[in-house]
């Protein structure tokens, strides 16, 4: 039974590493690769924009039927989250395989605002990819006390980077 555990646990784990380091590298990748023949998709940043923001508004609520008990209805909000957060992702890339990216033209105070949200968001969409894997795997694994510890780190992440999505989008919308 142990050997079984230790065996899942490793198989868990070496899932997790290779999706933390596979997605970010295929996103890098894909940006730099174009589809030939097929017209910009101009219509996808808002629609990326409100699932980011969709997102968001479900981690809250799922936070808060956690709190209050309800774990059917915070495990469905969850996985909810994770599907939108995947969708998003898929739909980013078809809009960066059809479009350049769009610069921002701002520029005082606004400017250096805009690329520290940009930067910080990118950069936490990296950091956030093991979080919510570890921390779904925990739930899904039983290891409810191991998956809480770690879902105060996720939780905040999360949001932020559901967060920042929308600003990035609302920032830069008037340049598309």
């Amino acid at each position: 039974m142990e050997v079984e555990i230790k065996q899942s646990k490793n198989k868990y784990n070496l899932w997790i590493w290779i999706i933390s380091i596979v997605v970010p590298v295929a996103v890098a990748v894909l940006f730099t690769v174009r589809i030939p023949g097929v017209e910009r998709m101009g219509f996808l940043p808002p629609i990326y924009a409100t699932i980011n923001a969709l997102t968001a508004v479900i981690l809250i609520i799922s936070v808060i039927q956690i709190k209050k008990g309800n774990r059917k209805n915070h495990e469905f909000l969850m996985k909810t989250a994770i599907l939108l957060s995947l969708l998003f992702l898929l739909l980013y890339i078809a809009y960066h395989m059809t479009s350049d990216s769009t610069k921002y033209r701002g520029d005082g105070i606004l400017k250096y605002l805009y690329y520290f949200i940009l930067i910080t968001h990118i950069m936490l969409s990296i950091t956030v990819i093991p979080f919510v894997l570890i921390t779904y795997v925990r739930a899904i694994t039983g290891k409810f006390e191991k998956h809480k510890a770690i879902a105060r780190i996720t939780f905040p992440l999360w949001l932020y980077v559901a967060i920042t999505g929308v600003i990035v989008y609302v920032m830069i919308s008037p340049y598309y």
